[in-house]
């Protein structure tokens, strides 16, 4: 028991997450408005919690990106991101792009981020998705099991 105790710490602390750190675990968010989720993910910088990323985080979830420290942040192999262009409804009740919060959308992700979505012909109203290696490339891997006991905390309402 004191062996598995002792590898259990020590994989929490090789994934940068101290058993004192508090984490905020990401998964099957499928966005909302930009303006929550930029509310949100303030007051979670500054809380200085460790974000998992944990699962799907689409649309303005993705903000988390540009809002939270990228050393905060780490992805599991279920991470998925997915983007594409702000909208919002036009006079018919139909999806509309929003130019200017698309643009605004952009520039708050990390370099890697933007010349990932650029590289497929940049923000859409196509999403398009960010996984696999080419995530865990951007963004260190977090070991969901070794944090199995901790509560699912999802950012979505």
């Amino acid at each position: 028991m004191r062996f598995v105790t002792g590898l259990l710490a020590a994989v929490l602390l090789l994934a940068g997450v101290g058993a004192s750190h508090a984490v905020v675990r990401i998964g099957e968010d499928r966005g909302g408005r930009i303006g929550t989720y930029v509310d949100k993910y303030q007051g979670l910088r500054n809380s200085g919690e460790t974000v998992i990323i944990d699962g799907l985080c689409a649309s303005a979830c993705t903000i988390v990106l540009g809002a939270v420290d990228h050393d905060k942040i780490c992805v599991t192999s279920h991470a998925t991101l997915g983007f594409h262009a702000a909208w919002d409804f036009g006079a018919n009740g139909r999806a509309v792009t929003n130019p200017e919060a698309t643009q605004m959308l952009y520039s708050m992700y990390p370099s890697p981020v933007k010349r990932w979505i650029a590289q497929r012909g940049g923000l859409t109203p196509h999403m398009i998705f960010l996984h696999g290696k080419q995530l865990m490339g951007m963004y260190r891997p977090c070991y969901l099991d070794a944090q199995a006991s901790s509560p699912k905390v999802s950012t979505s309402h």
